[in-house]
């Protein structure tokens, strides 16, 4: 069939809707297929975005209002056995740690975005086009049916997401290692916000088990494992829940086509950095586009293998130190939990390596190199 669009992408998520958009603006005719009808319901999810996925999306006129985007000053973990690290964004010398955005209104900005960029056509079904980019999520059926390998690990845990409101969060981040669950409590409603974004990973049983709970019984729960940090809480969402795996996808790119964020690869939710690694994919796909040669095509192979090659190697540096903590924090046994908490010590005591650490984990550099435009 004849191409009717220089790039076709198949998902119209958060990743989608920014690819499309970087594409627009090297005047390319870009079709995004999205679904005839939005998904229903309250989406409680929160993503912390890094100062590179800030910069991208500011970029694009698209970051969210203060209120909806809470940056996050200081951020203390904890273990199991009163070891613990503390990061401050003062000390690193930079605006924040991170940023918490809400889902829903980053969004809506990207819809509206794309609804106003002519160079992008909102299709219901794929077209034909020189190169087709799937960003269709973890479960993408148009991966699979390109034959692409998908190497799924399963964690054996869900996570448990909603909302609470408690005391004033202070614009700190908070996570909590407990045995085999992982709890997270992120600021959201801007500096002065009461209410923060909870995701809590646990084994399936527990997860099911406590979304059914009545909230009374669940916000006690919270209470408990948060060590009462925020006082009484009160949940302010409905609880929603999923199964969380370590996957990768064995090919990238191939004749006319190219993965990028979760269809490409999944993390565990512990380090926030699911959707940093999907914008990041967005902007090395966009950057390689436009620094290519003008004799070569948007499907020309070596050009597909060098965004391959370039988002490949840190998204399994990322994914591989994820996937070590995880491991670390839910091994049982006394000296799984002795080593982790000595470590955890040790980490914050360990001057410019900790300083080193965590500002690659906020990609401050990263925040230097966006796609031209």
């Amino acid at each position: 069939m004849v191409a009717t669009h220089d790039i076709c992408i198949r998902g119209a998520g958060i990743v989608g809707r920014t690819l499309a958009l970087l594409l627009a603006r090297e005047r390319l005719r870009v079709a995004l297929v999205a679904p005839a009808q939005a998904a229903t319901g309250s989406d409680v999810r929160a993503y912390a975005l890094n100062a590179a996925s800030r910069a991208l999306l500011e970029s694009l006129r698209c970051w969210p209002a203060p209120t909806a985007a809470t940056p996050v000053t200081h951020m203390r973990v904890c273990g199991d056995a009163r070891g613990s690290v503390d990061f401050d964004a003062l000390e690193l010398g930079t605006e924040a740690l991170a940023w918490i955005a809400d889902v829903a209104t980053l969004e809506a900005l990207l819809a509206d975005a794309v609804r106003f960029q002519p160079r992008i056509e909102v299709v219901r079904e794929p077209v034909p086009a020189t190169l087709t980019v799937i960003c269709e999520g973890r479960a993408s059926q148009s991966r699979a049916e390109l034959g692409v390998e998908f190497d799924v690990t399963p964690y054996g845990q869900h996570a448990v997401a909603t909302r609470v409101r408690g005391r004033p969060h202070g614009q700190t981040a908070w996570q909590w290692f407990d045995g085999d669950e992982i709890l997270a409590f992120l600021p959201l409603d801007g500096p002065q916000g009461d209410t923060v974004a909870v995701v809590w990973s646990m084994s399936e049983a527990r997860a099911a088990a406590l979304e059914t709970e009545p909230d009374d019984a669940f916000c006690q729960a919270l209470e408990a494992a948060s060590h009462g940090r925020l006082g009484p809480l009160t949940l302010v969402a409905p609880r929603r829940h999923w199964p969380l795996q370590l996957a990768r996808a064995r090919r990238w790119v191939g004749p006319g086509w190219a993965l990028a964020g979760d269809a490409a690869h999944t993390v565990h939710p512990l380090t926030g950095q699911g959707l940093n690694l999907g914008l990041a994919d967005a902007a090395e796909l966009a950057r390689v586009i436009h620094e290519r040669e003008y004799w070569r095509s948007l499907d020309d192979p070596k050009l597909l293998r060098r965004y391959e090659r370039a988002r490949a190697a840190d998204v399994w540096v990322t994914s591989g130190v994820t996937d070590a903590i995880q491991r670390l924090f839910t091994t049982p046994g006394e000296w799984a939990r002795t080593l982790r908490n000595r470590g955890l010590g040790g980490f914050d005591r360990s001057g410019w390596i900790k300083q080193w650490v965590a500002r690659r984990a906020i990609n401050l550099d990263g925040a230097r190199t966006l796609p031209p435009h």
